[in-house]
């Protein structure tokens, strides 16, 4: 029962995250010339967007889980 109540305090925080801020950053990196020993990389950052029902189906589903742990104990 441990595990359940684990389980919805890690839903309940990933779908309040979700909500908080619902794009991730993460960086490319591409080599632009690679001419021998020398070499020009580019970066460029880039997001993923996260739809809002994510958040909020987790965080319910944590709420949940934390609730029925509760009602058992």
């Amino acid at each position: 029962m441990k595990g359940m109540l684990a389980l919805g305090i890690v839903l309940l925080i990933v779908g309040l995250a979700i909500l908080a801020g619902p794009r991730i950053p993460y960086t490319e990196r591409k080599k632009a010339v690679d001419i021998g020993p020398l070499q020009v990389e580019t970066e460029t950052t880039k997001h993923v967007s996260l739809p809002p029902v994510l958040g909020i189906v987790s965080a319910a589903s944590g709420v949940a889980l934390i609730a029925m742990r509760r009602r058992s104990a």
